[in-house]
């Protein structure tokens, strides 16, 4: 039984229909128009592929939602067709098409790639000279990738051209010149200046040796891929699928999201990446002294956040629920400012970067979702990320293989992180946690964080901190959480140093780093150190509430996408 406000859109409905189960509207913003003539309304989306929409200030009291269970796609995607054999690889016209992504037959395809720089290659002011000529067909639509550029960073810098017969390589500008101003620290007796030489180089021609992979050469406008045949292959075109500002009371539920790119790291300003989210976009840089003539880091005096796919500004009272996030090319779910937003029982899997990030905003509640492998071309991303909230809570989530951090909070007021199971973390960057909390949490016990109840396990890199409190945090109280198989299990020196930060009731295999001279500031009490079945046996009670309370949707097929 439908009523009056039950809105109906399908793709093969039409706009000029009434919007009815038997006769539905084609397009969302048509479904929109209708909803906002009063009332609540209920949007029902038929199976099918939709293309990005946006919602504003004048939709309010709504619910958008598959019908009875079908699946819709929200997509930023591009079908290629037209594939035809040529040099020993297949080739598509990609006319005006900008994308680093590609799925050929459900699958991710990488960008074709090598790893390290041929040759004895030097830095320059405008690049690098190399003793061995190279042989790259499109130099212009080549990108270096600096892993651990910094511990916790990866940047990307595009190439402008090579010269001087191939053993010159003159980088891009202004993203070079901001890498040797940005990137400089002195650690341990060593000195860094600029970016160094890149750990891998990505999108020529001349790098598709291997199956399954890609390269886009706009100077050709094709799209060159290496394997068998494509049946189905989806570029992703679009950098957002939905954009919500000032949105209220909104919930979106069960509906899939795919798709999408993000261009930025491509053009001449590169991807200055620092830490987590966060990345230069020029302006002051600032040199924090850790050791008076010792150790020092250039930092950026202000910084800009990778974007997101779906993307709320000052909205209250939107909930996304049982929803997919699927094949992104950036964050997936953005949340700035606004306040009793909720993201639950959703799944995130195959991100560029976040699976959440939250900007701001007050009363943000994530919970009971599963987060796989985030991270993937943005190793510096958290699979959650807040900072600026006020009484956020991060509970029940399930973070599986991230590339750094499990959840990241920086400066806020009263974040509650609540038994989350975070398994595998620091995957692929250093000096990080599967919970880490920088900066003030609060200004007194009455607005402090609480990281409680949370399960931390096989953490991977070997420069890491499975609990985390770094870079002065303050008011913040670790207690009940499990560490097991990290290279270190917390830190209680830090700098600058904690304050008001406590450490009690904890368990884990190995004692923290500090926690035989327990610094001013941090109290530590009551922890228990234990081994393999002892520390499990001990831990039952807590490991059985982390995770996971609601079942999220199972794994989905592949979304269809709209030719």
């Amino acid at each position: 039984m439908y009523a009056i406000n039950d809105i109906f859109v399908s793709p093969a409905g039409d706009d000029d229909a009434p919007g009815t189960l038997d006769r539905p509207f084609a397009t969302i913003p048509r479904a929109l128009e209708a909803a906002r003539k009063g009332g609540e309304a209920v949007i029902h989306l038929r199976a099918g592929s939709y293309p990005p929409f946006e919602l504003t200030d004048q939709d309010r009291d709504l619910t958008l939602q598959p019908h009875d269970q079908e699946e819709a796609v929200i997509s930023g995607g591009r079908t290629i067709t037209g594939w035809a054999w040529e040099d020993g690889v297949w080739a598509a016209d990609a006319g005006d098409l900008d994308t680093r992504r590609l799925h050929v037959d459900g699958r991710r395809a990488e960008r074709a790639a090598i790893e390290g720089f041929p040759g004895d290659a030097t830095q320059t002011v405008t690049g690098y000279v190399t003793s061995e000529p190279l042989a790259w067909e499109n130099p212009a639509g080549v990108e270096f990738v600096y892993r651990g550029v910094y511990p916790w960073t990866e940047a990307r810098c595009p190439v402008a051209a090579v010269t001087a017969g191939g053993t010159e390589v003159v980088m891009a500008q202004p993203a070079f010149g901001w890498a040797l101003d940005l990137y400089n620290s002195a650690w341990d007796g060593q000195t860094q200046s600029g970016p160094g030489l890149p750990t891998r180089i990505e999108n020529d021609p001349s790098f598709l040796t291997e199956p399954g992979t890609f390269v886009l050469d706009r100077s050709r406008r094709r799209l060159l891929y290496r394997g068998e045949r494509p049946g189905t292959a989806v570029a992703a075109e679009a950098g957002t699928v939905l954009r919500a500002t000032g949105a209220r009371n909104v919930t979106v539920r069960g509906l899939t999201f795919a798709d999408t790119t993000w261009s930025r790291p491509g053009l001449p300003e590169g991807f200055l990446h620092y830490h987590s989210t966060g990345y230069y976009d020029g302006g002051p840089v600032e040199k924090v002294v850790v050791v008076e003539d010792q150790a020092w880091v250039t930092v950026p005096g202000e910084s800009k956040s990778i974007p997101a796919a779906v993307t709320l500004d000052g909205c209250a009272g939107v909930t996304f629920e049982r929803c997919r996030f699927t094949r992104m090319g950036a964050t997936a779910l953005g949340l700035s400012g606004g306040s009793g937003l909720a993201v639950r029982a959703c799944v995130f899997d195959d991100l560029s970067a976040s699976a959440v990030s939250a900007d701001g905003g007050t009363g943000v509640v994530i919970e009971d979702n599963l987060i796989e492998r985030p991270g993937l071309d943005y190793p510096g991303s958290p699979g959650i990320a807040v900072s600026g909230t006020t009484a956020c809570t991060i509970a029940h989530n399930e973070i599986t293989d991230a590339a750094h951090c499990g959840i990241a909070a920086g400066p806020a007021n009263g974040t509650r992180i609540l038994r989350n199971l975070v398994t595998g973390a620091m995957r692929v960057l250093a000096d990080g946690g599967g919970v880490y909390v920088s900066g003030p949490q609060g200004a007194s016990a009455a607005d402090a964080a609480l990281i409680s109840g949370n399960v931390i396990t096989d953490t991977r890199t070997p420069y890491h901190f499975a609990l985390y409190t770094d870079y002065g945090a303050a008011w913040v109280t670790v207690e009940g959480n499990v560490v097991a198989r990290a290279d270190n299990t917390a830190v209680l020196q830090v700098f600058p140093l904690l304050e008001n930060v406590t450490y009690r009731g904890n368990f884990w295999d190995a004692d923290p780093v500090g926690s035989d001279a327990v610094p001013p500031g941090v109290t530590y009490e009551d922890n228990t150190t234990l081994a393999g079945e002892a520390l499990e046996d001990a831990t039952a009670h807590i490991r059985a509430r982390a995770g996971r309370r609601l079942d999220p949707p199972g794994p989905l097929e592949a979304p269809a996408i709209r030719p």
